[in-house]
Formats: C-alpha cells, structure tokens, sequence
C-alpha cells in the first residue's frame, strides 16, 4: 500500500485523528518493568518476526537498502552524518534515531525533515490497528521501542522513493529491535564504552558483544579504533561471521576546505570518518561508485563536504542563548546542551564545554572591545552581592540530572576533571527532576509539575557533588548561599548546589539571576540526560517559566 493510501485509509475508517490520542496509545505500550531486569534479555527477539509478517513488511525490509550502526558513543551522530552525506548526494533518505527532545516525530526522518504530522498519524495508526487485531497471549502488542522500530519500517518501506534507509540501534544490538534487518549493505560501529551495563554487561568485551550482534554474514562493518578488549571480540565475531571489518579513522579537518563540521566537538571528526567509510561503501555496493574511489583519502566529493559541514543533531553539542533574557544585549544566559551520560561521554562534553565557553569569552569581549577575562575569573556572590560594573564576567553553572541506573561516583568526575584541566569550575550545580517521564510519552504540551515529585535521587546527586568539590583545589569564589531550605521555593540549598523541585524553577532562578546581576553573563551547561536536554530546549524556547506562586 503506498503511503497515500494508507492515509486515505486512516481517515475512511475515522480513527483518531488527534496527536495526543495516538501519543496515549502509543504510551499504552511502555513496559512497568524496571530497564534492570534480568529477565528481560532478549525477551523473545523472535516476536518481531511475527509482527513483521502481521504488517506484511517481508519483502519490503528485504529490500531496502539499509545502513545499520550500533555504537555506546556517537552513533547518532554517525547516522546524522551518514543521512545528510548521502542526501546531499542526490539520494532520498530514510533515518530512524532514538531518542527524541521534543516530538516523537524526531525519530523518523525524511530527507533530513522529520515526518509531518498527517503522515505519522496515518502509518501509526495502521501498524497500531492491525497488531491490535492479531494480539494475543502467544503474541502480545509490541513493547514501545519494538514498536516504534516497526513503524519506522512502515515509514520507509510506504515511501517508496526512499533509496537509503538509515537504523541507529537503540539498545545493544543482538536483541535490538532494528536488528531484524537480515541484509543491511553496510554497518557500523561506533565508539564503545560503558553504559547500559545492567542489560549489556560490565565488561567492554561483554559489550562489544551486544554491539556485534548487529553483523551479518558476509556484510562490510567498519568500527572506529577501540580499546584492546572490545576490538578482539569485534574481530572475533567479524571472523567467525567471514564479515570484512575496517576500522574507519577519523577525518582529517584538512578535507573540509576551511569549513567546520555540522556537530561541533573533537569527538565529531570520529564519527565523521566513520560516516564516510559507511557512504563509500554504500555507494560502492549499490552501484553508484566506482571501487577505485574507496582508496582516495587526499580529497572528498564536494556532496561529502556539504553532507558533513551542514548536519545537524539536536541536544548534541547545541549552544543556545536564552531569547528570553535581555541584558545589556541578548545572550547573557546561555545554555550548552549536552546528552552524555556515560563516564566516557562526559569527559568529551567537559572538554566541549571548556573550549566553547572559552570561545564565547574571547567572542563576547572582542564585540565589547575590552580586554579578554578569563572564565577562571568569576565572580559570582550572592544577587544583592553584586556590584553591577562595565565588565562582564563569566559564570559557569551546571545543570544536571541522570537516570538513577547510572553511577554518578563516575560521572561527575570525569566532567570536573575535564573541566578543571582547562581551567573551568563550576560556580554552581543545579540537580532536577526531568520533566519528561518515562511511562509516558509527552505531546507538544509542557508537561505539568508534579507537586508530589520524590527529590531523593537528586538529593543524592546533590551529596555525591558537594563531597567532589569540597576536595577540589582549584574553586575560586563560589556562590555562598546558606545550607537549609527555601522555604518559598522548595529549593534546598548548599554551598555550592541547588536542587529544585521542578526544571522550570530551575530556569527561573538562572533568569531572575541575570536581571539581578547585570554583569554576569551565565554559561549552563546542560548534561547527564537526553530526556533533561529536551525538557530544556522545550522550555527555553518556549518561553515558559514559572513563578513561585504556581510552582506547584
């Protein structure tokens, strides 16, 4: 059925035709059982063959010409390299990421753009009724990931133009929902390392092992270099499955012909290089070019350059001032977005978020005309502590939370250390609830805040940082604030922490802190959670806050 019959159809049989009914629908599917639980390996990876049949998408994946990249760092950012390469070369894409900011809708792309919302409608609706109609005990209705992996098949298969089908893996990748595919063109894997350990395994080998569970035989991969213990059981498996494995090395800025990458950090140029060999070789294998090409690494296409240079990736190494802070000129709230949440990961974003608030610093007194402060040069007091002057200084605020399977022991360390070897401390650490939640997928509303939400995780994170940085030498004039409650604002506050009840509390402290310190521009840096990353770009640009009457 070709994708504008399936709209026809949804609306002939007057199904809901709403976002929010098909966003409970689809909410209606996300397992109550803790990520943790052991007994959830593999859980029944066979399923997704009956569900495939029931949506009679058979021949469809078997045809399509599929890229496939597994990955602990960066393959999001591979896939969105590797989309817009193969866009810019005249080909009609197909990408399915996880996991969205905003909208749902982020997940599945066409041509760079994510679906309109008629068409989502439409295709979700139909994969929804027919599992609906076939579920039984034997073969339930998928679980939420499984099924959003199934309707992005639906996607691309009823778009029938799509040449390229690109599949970041969600989880792991033997038992991952994407891995159904039988006979992808080429896969990748991205840098490994450790996260998802409860389900994964606590050792890199372990791991490496999942990931591998994406090669097929015979298939190309390519990986990037990786320790010792996850390269030999890659080259295992690759061996064993008579895969040609390739490391692929990160690309030479040289090739960009003085531009920059689409995604900003050093870490990019990995997942870059990875995505070229990934196009190459996909092009080689679909008949679009010529073998000999493979072997030139002195150029790149000009396709390759624009693919590279224009990508973009929410929520991945994002800068975005606040527009709704108008101080002495817009700009002095400025958030860095990061998702990291693995040790690994928050290392990269500490060394991101140095270099770039540097930047900031050395651009912001070029455009004053003043001499360059150093961002080890804050001085941030309490607001009716300050003394407003002509110069601006720089504070570096932190803005975390992280799902409470995570350590936070090796978190937090990796960003202070990476922070401190550039000379960057935090004056401040915000810990929050996210405002997303995970049995529920959230609409184009801002969810409401929950007047009963349990802060003990954040409680501990705050514990976990005062402890960090009290042993840290190089603070310098923190915020001095009393240890005890806010009573007003249900803020509990140390010396150098705040948690808030609530994000959009959080915001606002950061916002009534610029009105009231007129020569601070604030650098927040936003990390630990893709899911707080998302609640902040939905807030921020929105406009929305909060005043303390109606916190709660």
């Amino acid at each position: 059925m070709s994708g504008e019959d399936d709209v026809g159809s949804a609306k002939k049989h007057g199904k809901p035709s709403t976002y929010d009914e098909a966003l409970e629908a689809l909410s209606s599917l996300i397992t109550k059982r803790s990520r943790a639980d052991k007994s959830n390996k593999g859980d029944r990876f066979d399923l997704l063959f009956d569900y495939i049949k029931i949506l009679e998408l058979d021949d469809s994946i078997s045809q399509m010409k599929i890229i496939h990249v597994a990955g602990t760092k960066g393959k999001g950012s591979t896939c969105t390299f590797t989309e817009s390469i193969l866009r810019n070369c005249g080909f009609r894409t197909g990408l399915f990421t996880s996991p969205h900011l905003i909208d749902i809708r982020e997940r599945f792309r066409l041509d760079g753009v994510e679906i309109c919302e008629e068409k989502f409608l439409a295709y979700f609706w139909w994969c929804f009724d027919r599992l609906k109609e076939k579920a039984n005990e034997e073969v339930p209705m998928p679980t939420y990931f499984r099924f959003l992996a199934l309707l992005a098949f639906k996607i691309f298969a009823a778009e029938q133009q799509v040449d390229v089908a690109i599949l970041e893996v969600g989880l792991g990748g033997k038992f991952d929902a994407t891995n159904v595919v039988q006979a992808p063109i080429v896969c990748g894997v991205s840098s490994l390392g450790f996260d998802h350990m409860e389900i994964l395994g606590y050792t890199l080998g372990a791991i490496a092992g999942e990931k591998a569970g994406i090669f097929k035989h015979g298939v190309p991969a390519f990986t990037v270099p990786q320790p010792d213990e996850a390269m030999n059981v890659l080259e295992k498996r690759a061996s064993q499955l008579d895969v040609p494995l390739q490391v692929a090395h990160p690309l030479d800025s040289s090739l960009l012909n003085g531009l920059q990458l689409g995604l900003h950090g050093e870490h990019q140029y990995q997942n870059a290089g990875l995505a070229i060999a990934l196009c190459r070789t996909w092009l080689q294998k679909t008949g679009h070019l010529e073998g000999t090409y493979l072997d030139q690494t002195s150029s790149l296409p000009e396709q390759f350059v624009k693919g590279l240079t224009t990508a973009s990736l929410q929520g991945r190494a994002q800068i975005v001032p606040d527009p709704y802070v108008n101080v002495d000129g817009p700009g002095s709230l400025v958030f860095y977005l990061d998702g990291a949440h693995s040790p690994e990961s928050m290392e990269i974003c500490g060394r991101w978020f140095s270099l770039s608030i540097e930047e900031d610093i050395q651009q912001h007194n070029s455009l004053e005309k003043q001499p360059q402060e150093s961002s080890r040069a804050s001085h941030i007091l309490a607001p009716k502590d300050l003394n407003e002057g002509p110069r601006k200084n720089y504070a570096q605020i932190l803005l975390f939370n992280c799902m409470s399977v995570r350590d936070p022991q090796l978190l937090l360390p990796s960003l202070i250390s990476a922070c401190a070897h550039h000379g960057v401390h935090f004056q401040k650490a915000l810990f929050v609830p996210n405002q997303s939640v995970y049995n529920k997928v959230g609409s184009h509303a801002l969810p409401s805040t929950d007047p009963q939400v349990d802060l003990s995780w954040q409680l501990a994170l705050q514990r976990v940082w005062e402890n960090l940085v009290v042993g840290e030498k190089g603070i310098q004039n923190p915020i001095h604030e009393e240890g005890k409650d806010d009573a007003e604002h249900n803020v509990r506050n140390c010396e150098n922490s705040s948690v808030f009840p609530s994000l959009p509390l959080a915001i606002k402290w950061l916002r009534d802190s610029v009105q009231q310190n007129r020569s601070v521009r604030f650098q927040v840096l936003v990390t630990g959670s893709l899911h707080l990353v998302g609640d902040v770009l939905r807030l921020v640009k929105s406009g929305v806050t909060c005043d303390s009457h109606d916190a709660f």
